[in-house]
C-alpha cells in the first residue's frame, strides 16, 4: 500500500503478479492473489480486485505482513472483513517500522472463526461499520465475550459509527455542532425532488441546502450539496443507490474564505492531529486540496501541527474527551471543521480512517515527526493492552 499511496506506478508490479497467477488462477498462492487485489483496487478495478481477494481468502484466511523489527515485542491479531481499502483499519500504516508482529484474520460469509489461531498478546477488531458488516460485528461480539486476550475496539462500539447513529451519539455534546443526519430511501428523495414532500419533513432543524450521500459511501463518493428540489432530481439521475444520508449543510469557511478540515485520532482518549486540509471548496479531501502545490498551505499545516497540543487540543479538550467517552473506542478517527463560533463541526467518526506517513519528505518534512507521535501512541496503546493481559 505504501507504493500506491506514494504515487509509484503499480503497472509493472501488477503485471508481475498477474504473471505469477498464471493462466490458471487456481494455482496462484493466496499471498499473490491478495497483493494483486490491492494493486487492482488502486487501479480502480474494484470488481476484479474483490474477485482476486475472494479467491485468496478461499485458500487461506490468515495473512502475516512482514515485521520491521527482528525483535518482536507484541504479537497483534487483527480481525478484518473482506472488502475494499475502506473496509478495515489500515493497521499496516500505523505499525510501520514497529516491533509489532501483525497477523490478519479475515472473517465473513463462508469464512468462519478457525479453531486454531496464531498466538497473540492483543486482539484488535479492525472491521469498519457498514450495513454489510453489522451482522459480522454482532457475531464477533458474541465470540469474544470470553476471549483470553485483551480486545481493542469492541465490535458493539464500532457498530455505532454509522453517520446517523454517530449523530445521535454526539450532537448533544457541549462544544459539538453535528446537524441531524437522517437515513432515507430513494422514494422519499424522489418525492422531495417533485415537491410532494418538503425537506423539513425529514430534517426538522433546517432547509436547503443539504448534503446527500449514499449509505456506506466514503471518501466523498456520491457526496453533493443540494440547493433545491430540482437539484435533488438531477442528483438522483446520477446516483442509482437505494438509500442515502441527508443532513443540513453548515457553512464552515474561515474568515479568509477557505475551508479547513482536520483529521484527528483519539488513542486511549488522547488527541493527535494527522492532517489539516485547506481548500476553497467545502468538500475537502487531502489529496484534492492542493496542499502539495501550495507552500503557504503547508506552512499553515506545519504550524498547526507544532501548536496542536497547546491550542486546538487544549481549546477542545473537554469536547474531545466526551466524544471519546461516548464513542467507547480505544482508537477513533475524527474528521471535523471548526465553526465561526469556535465549536467542532463533526463530519464523521470511525475507526478506519487512513492515517499514514508516506507523503514525500522533501515536500512535507514536518509530517514525519508528527506521525511518529501518532504511531508511538498506537504502539503504547498495544503495550498497555498487553500488560493488562498478563496482569
Amino acid at each position: 500500500m505504501r507504493m500506491a499511496y506514494s504515487g509509484i506506478d503499480l503497472a509493472p508490479l501488477g503485471a508481475q503478479l498477474i504473471g505469477r497467477a498464471g493462466a490458471d488462477p487456481d494455482t496462484a498462492s493466496a499471498n499473490t492473489m491478495m497483493d494483486l487485489s490491492i494493486v487492482l483496487q488502486f487501479r480502480g478495478e474494484r470488481g476484479l480486485a474483490l474477485s482476486a481477494q475472494a479467491q485468496a481468502l478461499q485458500i487461506q484466511q490468515i495473512y502475516s505482513p512482514p515485521t520491521a523489527s527482528r525483535r518482536v515485542a507484541i504479537r497483534l491479531l487483527a480481525i478484518m472483513a473482506p472488502g475494499d481499502l475502506m473496509a478495515n483499519t489500515p493497521l499496516e500504516f500505523l505499525l510501520e517500522d514497529s516491533d509489532v508482529a501483525l497477523d490478519i484474520l479475515y472473517l465473513g460469509q463462508g469464512l468462519p472463526l478457525p479453531h486454531s489461531l496464531p498466538d497473540h498478546d492483543v486482539l484488535f477488531i479492525a472491521i469498519a461499520e457498514s450495513d454489510q458488516n453489522l451482522p459480522l460485528l454482532a457475531e464477533i461480539e458474541s465470540a469474544i465475550k470470553s476471549w483470553p486476550r485483551p480486545v481493542l475496539n469492541r465490535p458493539d462500539r464500532i457498530a455505532l459509527m454509522s453517520r446517523n447513529a454517530a449523530c445521535a451519539l454526539l450532537k448533544a455534546v457541549p462544544g459539538v455542532v453535528m446537524p441531524d443526519t437522517v437515513r432515507v430511501g430513494r422514494r422519499i428523495l424522489e418525492q422531495i425532488s417533485r415537491m410532494e414532500l418538503a425537506i423539513t419533513s425529514i430534517l426538522e432543524d433546517g432547509n436547503f441546502p443539504v448534503v446527500v450521500r449514499p449509505v456506506d459511501s466514503h471518501a466523498g463518493q456520491g457526496l453533493d450539496k443540494i440547493n433545491s428540489p430540482a437539484a435533488m432530481a438531477d442528483y438522483l439521475l446520477r446516483m442509482p443507490d437505494s438509500e442515502f444520508y441527508v443532513a443540513c449543510f453548515v457553512d464552515y469557511r474561515s474568515k479568509d474564505g477557505q475551508f479547513r478540515k482536520y483529521r484527528v485520532v483519539l488513542i486511549e482518549g488522547q488527541p493527535y492531529i494527522c492532517h489539516l486540509a485547506i481548500s476553497e471548496h467545502w468538500m475537502i479531501h487531502y489529496l484534492n486540496a492542493g496542499m502539495a502545490d501550495s507552500a503557504e498551505k503547508r506552512a499553515e499545516e506545519a504550524y498547526f501541527m507544532a501548536d496542536f497540543d497547546s491550542s486546538f487540543a487544549r481549546r477542545h479538550a473537554e469536547t474531545l474527551r466526551v466524544i471519546g467517552e461516548r464513542a467507547g473506542l480505544d482508537y477513533l478517527g475524527i474528521d471535523c471543521g471548526e465553526t465561526a463560533a469556535g465549536k467542532l463541526l463533526i463530519f464523521e467518526i470511525d475507526s478506519c480512517m487512513i492515517v499514514h506517513a508516506i507523503d514525500p519528505v522533501d515536500v512535507f518534512p514536518y509530517k514525519q515527526p508528527q506521525m511518529r507521535k501518532v504511531f508511538d501512541a498506537f504502539r503504547r496503546m498495544l503495550g498497555h493492552a498487553k500488560q493488562r493481559g498478563v496482569a
